[in-house]
């Protein structure tokens, strides 16, 4: 992990300042239009956890900046989950670094980094001409030291404080979304991940949901829609039918619902565990190559599995990390039970 992707996206490595000249920059009809107010454009294009454990950082923003309209640069899929933060008001549709930022040079008043601190993420804001700039200490930027290894949450919310924005790093809670929860009380499973190296055993997924079922509670088992197959795995193992997946079928501000009146969740370290954490719901978080210590919970009813002493760290590894491997099918019963799951 670099100071550049604090994520587990994979960024380009085209030099940073690349691309149109400020003047000649196309804006695409899907860029927010100007609505009069003085606008923050806050870069992070990356994944639903990434913006999760920003959310303390955001909620800081828009504290200390309320005639401000608060952007939030990343990918479109996200923008249903945009208005829970209660921290945002557009969304800039940006994939990744590769590609200039999709809005006119000068307009914005005041841009923050919370992509991370190399020259990508600081060439990207650097072209769009804003008129002051947050970000981690580097070439022509100040603020903080880069500290490698500090737990994410705290990361930006210690950025928003050094920059004079107050941030709490445990203000990460959502709103609940005002659409219906298909499956209130119901047993999150979410067998899915962005890499191979987050993706616990379909046999063991198929254990633990079996068990819980045969114990009388509802599983619903999630994942997005290349995840759905997997899923689909996972309940035939268990003898469970089709109906229970649900995999690739909600709207994600649908999936924020179902996990904010779930009764527990089950999930290696991706987007519905951090869910979970903005909900205060139980879960039970299996981590494989990304340490507790940099992704881990808040305080709350979360349960972290892993097995550090055996962790390779290799995020992009198509084959599960063996800190995820040495995480028992007894242990997650064992902490369901622990969070009234019996």
């Amino acid at each position: 992990m670099t100071s550049e992707g604090t994520s587990t996206t994979a960024t380009s490595a085209r030099p940073p300042g690349g691309g149109a000249a400020p003047g000649a920059r196309r804006v695409p009809a899907s860029t927010p239009a100007p609505d009069g107010r003085p606008e923050i454009l806050a870069l992070r294009a990356l994944k639903l956890g990434d913006l999760l454990v920003a959310v303390p950082a955001l909620k800081g923003l828009r504290r200390a900046f309320p005639e401000h309209r608060i952007l939030y640069a990343a990918q479109e899929w996200l923008r249903p989950i945009l208005p829970l933060t209660e921290a945002v008001d557009d969304l800039l549709p940006t994939h990744g670094l590769d590609d200039p930022l999709p809005i006119e040079h000068g307009r914005i008043d005041l841009a923050v980094n919370l992509h991370g601190s190399g020259g990508e993420s600081r060439g990207r804001l650097e072209e769009i001409g804003a008129r002051r700039r947050m970000g981690h200490r580097s070439p022509g930027w100040d603020g903080p030291v880069w500290r490698d290894g500090a737990l994410e949450r705290e990361r930006w919310a210690s950025l928003m404080s050094w920059h004079g924005v107050p941030a709490d790093p445990l203000d990460c809670r959502l709103r609940v979304p005002d659409v219906a929860n298909p499956a209130p009380g119901a047993i999150v499973v979410h067998v899915g991940a962005a890499y191979g190296s987050r993706l616990w055993p379909v046999e063991r997924f198929a254990e633990v949901a079996r068990t819980l079922a045969a114990a009388g509670h509802r599983v619903v088992f999630t994942g997005s829609g290349k995840e759905r197959p997997r899923a689909l795995a996972v309940a035939d193992a268990a003898g469970l039918p089709e109906a229970t997946v649900a995999a690739g079928e909600l709207p994600l501000d649908t999936f924020a619902a179902l996990v904010a009146g779930a009764s527990l969740v089950i999930s290696a370290d991706t987007g519905a565990a951090h869910l979970a954490s903005a909900y205060a719901r139980p879960s039970v978080v299996l981590f494989g190559p990304a340490p507790p210590s940099e992704w881990g919970p808040p305080p709350g009813p979360h349960t972290v599995l892993t097995d550090a002493s055996v962790r390779v760290g290799e995020t992009f590894s198509a084959t599960p990390d063996p800190a995820l491997l040495a995480v028992t099918v007894d242990q997650v019963l064992a902490a369901a039970s622990d969070h009234g799951i019996v």
